[in-house]
This record gives structure tokens, sequence and C-alpha cells, in this order.
């Protein structure tokens, strides 16, 4: 039996996990830093589980690009079956179901245990993964454990907005802090060691303490180098050898690199030096694997990944990630060229789109001497690699890839690079520039015989008039992309044309758009393989619903699609749209969940162009209202990305961040400049909601003018004085902070409510200058929030916030009195009063509602 030393608390939380996933799963997430000890607790848990649980281990490995699925291929391997046949070949979603379908086990049976360890080195397509399982933990009876090392783990990590996104009542986080001294003085006692420095060389480090303690006792080596070395030092020559092939594995080296060397192995096993790990063999840790591997010289190096490489290829069932990986190491460009696009094809077929751009990344130097046609193909299938992974620096590749194709006198070819660098040139914020290489696509491809090539120019011009705002051209580009795309059989382009065609109708207000999207949607799901068109067909819908105000539309296509764009690494869409759902929050009042969209949408590689204005433009916003720093450069940023675009969508949004900013400010006349800005596009292209708000805050910042025709009916009716109606139609929306705004210009009740609103909302801003107002007024002002309870929207006080938590946890009101040292009738009135501040009815729901909105 394993034993472990000041490790218990942590080993007796899983064991509790264990025994609750029989009413349903649970997620254990392990972190501390290299050498903490998570494997080994992972380990000792399995070892004391024994027969109650079935252990399906998977690990995520240090390659240059990480392997598609890695664990998964490690887990189908243990469970056979559907699963093992199909995740080659199948789409990911099948082996996401595939995987699921395992797990879901009767109570008799063994609880399945799913250990993903190392998780700061997984894939995309891993974290979705991840993702996918913990929202469906609830259905079944396993226990899903995750290690990753939080000092390898940076804020900007993908596997952070994952774990949070985990459902929370099902989540036991473990924290593997240092050893202490008694305790690393215990274990020198019992390695027979008189070692008072150990303590202070490793910091307590589980890992660098028990290397410590088992190397020669002459001294304590200063570093894990030395440490590592020592220890080979005791190993026969040829178990020496064997040490450094397997260094330069960067996971574990099975069978068909050891197959001959059965007795060096035993050796270096026997004397600790390695660990036997699933059907191989590994060192004990990444940091002794490193430690051995730097240690050799860069030659020898190279020779070893030589033979690595050959041997993998030769047992032919290496995954192409590792090949790619040993063949960059060995200096082989050869095979690099070779093994690069199996490698990103694979990845991509996955959904891992941001791991198939980096390996044609890293292939794409070595390809410098290579014959034009094969480099202008590299180049290519990187940019739509990259495109679909949300990386829009991929324009200098498709550049260089049409000037080859140019040079090579290939004309589809050429019209074919013109229109994705239309594409690109628009997600780089550059519309006119775009428009430019559209119409030159057209005309390239107008030279030859008709093909798909041509259908998705016309179409590509079709959604550049459709972002732009001239809908009535971008149909007559979608019929014409529709006819050619039909009469030539081709699916792919003919979607496509739908979904600028519906957008475009939406646009205008034809309710016949809503359903073209739906069914671009399920046409594109259909056909398979496309993605992409499937996922722009609900972003379109989506985002254009929350510009309508039509938030039950929005919101039942946010709850389709963005499980869709993260299960297909379809960054890009997925980080744009998370924006708009921050601004229809933020209408709603749901301001925390607001600022987490804003906040995921804008944690990832930087974006250009006007995919992530809607996240800028939700932060700007908030924060003014919040009267909190940073509002108005986020504010001025929106103008920055927006205002170049010429385009509505991103244009207006920007001016009506502007204007708020300003106004809240103090600084009504630039309010009103900003806000005239915006409105004359919103007037000329005719949106209604845009229009509206443009002219409220114009309205607002002294222009007495009348409302636009063209404005929507609630915005109108504040500006022509029917502030009651106006308040009215906007709490019928659901749209309690715009409802108050309309109060503001009530008599004394309603500014009462309107502050009561701001209040609980957290929007100092405007709360206070409405408190300046009544007072220039010479009304009563009623008095603000206690500071104890203005920085939280709910206006909960700290005491309530206390309650909360332990009522989340399943405490009774007994339970609570006894906890807080209160009487049972106080913790009543709490109780009372936290259920009516957060608006539910039930003790159950109030848990959910503060796990949702991040309030424990």
């Amino acid at each position: 039996m394993t034993v472990l030393l000041e490790r218990s608390a942590e080993l007796a939380a899983l064991e509790g996990l264990l025994a609750g996933s029989a009413a349903g799963g649970r997620v254990a997430v392990i972190s501390g830093e290299a050498g903490a000890g998570k494997s080994t607790l992972a380990a000792a848990f399995a070892e004391a589980a024994g027969p109650r649980a079935q252990m399906l281990w998977g690990g995520c490995d240090p390659l240059l690009t990480p392997r598609a699925l890695g664990p998964l291929h490690d887990i189908a391997r243990q469970l056979g079956g559907r699963l093992r046949e199909r995740i080659g070949d199948g789409s990911r979603g099948e082996a996401f179901d595939l995987l699921l379908e395992a797990l879901d086990r009767p109570p008799q049976a063994a609880r399945p245990v799913v250990v993903l360890e190392d998780l700061h080195w997984a894939d995309e397509a891993t974290l979705d993964m991840v993702a996918f399982l913990g929202r469906r933990l609830a259905l079944c009876r396993a226990l899903l454990l995750v290690t990753y090392r939080e000092d390898e783990v940076g804020p900007g990590h993908r596997l952070r907005t994952v774990l949070a996104g985990l459902p929370q009542g099902l989540v036991r986080r473990v924290g593997l802090p240092p050893l202490t001294v008694a305790a690393v003085a215990e274990l020198a006692r019992r390695a027979g060691r008189s070692a008072p420095d150990v303590h202070a060389v490793t910091g307590g480090n589980p890992l660098l303490v028990t290397e410590v303690l088992a190397a020669p006792a002459a001294g304590v080596p200063p570093t894990v180098r030395d440490l590592v070395l020592s220890r080979l030092a005791t190993v026969s020559p040829s178990a020496r050898e064997v040490a450094h092939l397997v260094s330069v594995v960067p996971s574990r080296a099975g069978p068909e690199l050891l197959g001959s060397v059965l007795a060096e192995v035993d050796e270096c096993l026997d004397r600790g030096v390695l660990t036997a790990r699933g059907n191989g063999v590994a060192f004990r840790h990444e940091l002794l694997r490193r430690a051995v591997e730097e240690s050799l010289s860069p030659v020898r190096r190279q020779a070893l990944h030589a033979r690595i490489l050959s041997a993998l290829e030769a047992s032919d069932k290496a995954d192409p990630a590792r090949l790619v990986h040993h063949a960059h190491h060995a200096g082989d460009t050869v095979a690099v060229l070779r093994l690069t696009p199996v490698a990103a094809r694979r990845a991509a077929a996955l959904g891992a789109h941001k791991e198939a751009a980096a390996h044609y990344a890293r292939a794409l130097p070595l390809a410098a001497d290579r014959p034009a046609v094969e480099r202008a193909e590299l180049l290519e299938e990187y940019t739509r690699a990259a495109y679909h992974g949300g990386q829009t620096e991929a324009l200098d590749a498709c550049r260089e890839a049409l000037a080859l194709r140019t040079e090579l006198g290939e004309p589809v070819a050429i019209g074919v690079g013109l229109r994705w660098m239309s594409r690109l040139s628009w997600w780089n914020g550059r519309p006119e520039q775009a428009r430019d290489f559209g119409f030159r696509s057209v005309e390239v491809l107008e030279s030859q015989p008709p093909g798909p090539e041509l259908a998705a120019a016309y179409s590509n011009l079709s959604q550049l008039f459709m972002l732009g705002d001239e809908d009535e051209r971008s149909i007559v580009w979608a019929e014409r992309a529709i006819e050619l795309a039909r009469a030539l059989g081709d699916r792919d382009t003919e979607v496509h044309a739908l979904i600028n065609l519906g957008s475009a109708r939406m646009h205008l207000g034809d309710p016949a758009g809503v359903a073209e999207l739906r069914r671009a949607h399920d046409l594109a799901v259909l056909a398979g393989g496309l993605d992409d068109s499937a996922g722009r067909a609900l972003v379109n819908l989506a985002s254009s619903a929350v510009d309508a105000y039509d938030f039950d539309l929005a919101e039942q296509t946010f709850d389709r699609i963005l499980p869709f764009l993260v299960a297909r690494d379809l960054d890009g869409y997925h980080r744009h749209l998370l924006g708009h759902r921050a601004r229809l929050l933020l209408a709603r009042g749901d301001w925390a969940a607001a600022a987490d969209d804003a906040a995921e949408a804008l944690s990832g590689p930087t974006m250009h162009g006007g995919g992530l204005i809607p996240a800028v433009v939700a932060r700007a916003v908030l924060r003014a209202r919040r009267d909190e720093p940073g509002a108005l450069d986020d504010a001025r940023e929106a103008g920055e990305r927006g205002y170049p675009t010429g385009e509505a969508q991103f244009l207006c949004t920007a001016a009506i961040a502007l204007a708020e900013a300003y106004w809240l400010a103090g600084d009504p006349v630039r309010a009103g400049q900003e806000a005239e800005r915006g409105l004359r596009v919103a007037v000329r292209i005719g949106h209604p909601w845009f229009a509206g708000e443009l002219a409220f805050w114009k309205w607002r910042s002294g222009d007495k003018s009348p409302a636009p025709a063209v404005a929507a009916a609630p915005f109108r009716l504040v500006i022509d004085g029917d502030w009651r109606a106006a308040a009215a139609a906007w709490t019928e929306m659901g749209c309690t902070y715009l409802a108050a705004c309309c109060l503001a210009h009530g008599d004394a009740a309603a500014t009462t409510e309107a502050l009561r609103v701001f209040d609980r909302l957290g929007a100092v801003a405007p709360a206070r200058r409405l408190r300046a107002e009544l007072r220039d007024r010479g009304l009563r002002v009623p008095r603000g929030p206690r500071p104890s309870t203005a920085a939280d929207p709910t206006g909960l006080t700290g005491r309530q916030q206390e309650v909360l938590g332990l009522l989340a946890e399943g405490l009774s009101n007994a339970d609570i009195a006894a906890r807080l040292t209160l009487s049972a009738k106080t913790v009543d009135h709490h109780v009372s009063a936290v259920l009516g501040k957060l608006g539910v009815s039930s003790r159950g729901r109030a848990a959910a509602e503060a796990r949702e909105r991040g309030l424990i």
C-alpha cells in the first residue's frame, strides 16, 4: 500500500468523490507545481479504490505540437470496442459520444474513473473533451480526475476557462502544497539519512526531496540534473543508453522502441531510474526526463531522435504528431515535410485547427527550397487551418501563396487565392481591400470555364455586401452563387450563399431570413465537413438577433451554437459570439455573467478586425456603468476598431459605447458627437435599434431633436416624453437597466425606483448622476447602498453572502446558525433576504443562481 505523507486529506477528498459519484458524476481537479506529487496521489487513490473503480488513464505529452485527443487514444486502447475502432476515423463528436456511452455503467458495476494527466500540455480538442464530459457527468456515475501544473498554466491558458466552465457543484479542487519541514525530516529518517538541509534545498517539493534522498550519500546535489545523473551513474553503460533513449521520448517508450533491450530496461526499473507506465517505461517525472535529455550533446540527441523516428515508422502505429516531433529534432527536413501535412490534416479533421496551423507553421520555413507548387499547397493549407482557428495572421501566408500561384500561371488557383485574400482582409479590419480582392477573384474566375471556384467567389461578394449593409446587392450575388452552385452540385458554396441570403433578408426585416439561416445550418451539418458554414449560419442569426433586441431568439441560438463552436475549435466565431452574449446579458441585467463572457472572449490570442468589438463594447459599457477604471480606454478601443470598418454592426455599437461612456464621465458634448457619428450610419441603413439607441444618447446629451422615424419604439417613446410607456416596454423585454434609465426622467416615485435598480445592479456612475440631478431639482435623495453592499450587484451584505455560501453547501438554517453563532430567527431573516435579493423562491434555486452568477 502506497504511504503518503501530508496527503491524507487530499486522498480522503478523492475517496469522498468516488463515493459521491454513485448519485451522479463528479470532477476532481488536482493541481500543484511540477513534482508536487499529483501522479503519485492519483496512483495511491487508484490503489485504495481497488475493484470499486475501473481506472482509465490518459496523459498529455510535451510534444512540439500536442497530439489531437492524445489522452482519448490512450483510453480507447484500454476500453477497446467501438471507441477504439472509430477514434481514428470518426468525427470528434462521435468519439466523445462513444466515450460517454462507455462510461454509462449500471449501478452494480465498478465506477469508471477517467484520469487525465498533465492537462497543461493538452491540445484544444482534449480541452473540449474535458468541457464535454464536465457538462454531462451528471448523467452518469463516472469520476473525472484531472491533473495539471499550476506553474505552467498562466492567466490566458484555455485550461482555466475550461475549468471555470465546469458545473461547480460537481467539482472538487485539490491543491497539493509543498511538504513541511517535519514531513521532509520524517522522509529523511525513513531513508536512513541525516539531511538537515534537504527542505531548504528542495523547498519541500516531494519529487526533489525523493531524488535528493535517493542520491548517493556524499552530499546533497544542488540541481535535479545532478541528482539524475548521479543516479544514472549507478547503472551499467548499456542500461544508461536505454535511459538516454527514453529521455528523448516526451511521454513513455513502448515495446516498439525497447523490444531488444529488455534486460537493460529491467535494470533501469530495478534501480529506480525509470518506472513502468502502461505497456512501456518512462522517467518518474518530466523534470527528470528533461535533465537527462539536456545532458546529452546536440549530436547525440539528434541521432536518438532519428533512431526513434525510424522505429516508429516501421511499427506503422505511431501518431503523426509524434513522428513530426522526432523528425523535427532529428533534423530530417524531408520527413518533416512528408509527415507534417498528415499530422495537420488529422488534427484538422478532429477540429483541432490551432494544432493543425502549428504543424504547418513549423514546416513552412523548411520548405523554402521546395518546388513552388509544394510550397504553395503548404501555405494554402496553413491559411485555411489558421483561419478556422481564429488566427488572422494567416494573411501574409495567403499573400505568399497567391504570389506563387501567379508565378506558376494557374488562373483558377489565383482566383481562389484572391478570394481567400478577400476573406482574410475582412477579418483583419480591411473591408475596402476585401472588396477589391473579391471583385478581382470574380474577374479572374469568369475568364475560365464556370466551376465551384466561381460560385464561391460570387458568394464571397454576397457576404461582403451583407456585412457592409448593402443587403439588396448581397441578395443579387447570393442568388447568382446559389444558381451556379446547384448546377454544379456544389453543396459547400450553396450553403455559404444561403447564409448570406438569410442574413441579408433578416437585416431587411424579412422573417424568412431566420428560417433560411437555420436551414443553412442544418444543411451544413448534414453534409458533413462544413463546420465553418454550420457555425457561421447561427453566429449570424444570434448576433443579428442581439442587434435587433430579439433576445429570446438570441438566447435560443446561443444555447444551440456555442457548444458546437467549442467542440469544433472554431475559436474566432466562439470569441466573437461570446461578446454578443455579453451584450445581451448586460441588457438583461446579469452583469456578472456579462463580465465573464467578455473576459473570456478577450483572453485569447490577438484578433484584428471586428471580431472582438462586441466583447470590447460590453466591457467598456459595464466598466462605465460601474465607474471602474479603463472604461473610456475600452470605449476608445472599440471606436478605433469599429469606425474604420464602416460596417454598422461594429461602427454603431462602438458609437453607442463611446456615447454612454462619455456621458457617464460627465462629457455630454463628446457623447453627443459620438452618438451623431453612429446615428448617421444607422439612419442610412434603416436599423431601428441602432438608430433608436444612438438618438437616445444624443437626446440625453442635450440635443432635443425629435427621434428619427426609423427609431425603435421604446427609445422613441422616452425621447418624445413618454418615459412611463418607455420604461414599461423595457421592463416587458426584461431590460431592467434601460427601464431604469427611462424612469430616471420621471417623477419622484419613478426616480426612486430607478435608483433602486441602479444600486441593485451596481450601476455606480448612473446612480451618482441621478442623485446629483435630484439634488439640483430640490428633491429628496434616497440613500445609496452601504459600502459593504455597494460592490455586490445583488445588494447582498457581507453576512448575507456568508449565509448564501453555507446555504449552497446544503446546510439547514439551524446548521447555519450554529456555524455563524447566530440565532435561528436571525438566520431565517437572512435567508429570506437572500431569496428576495436574488429574485428566487427556493433555497435550491438560490444555490444554483449563486453558482451561475459566480457569487460563491
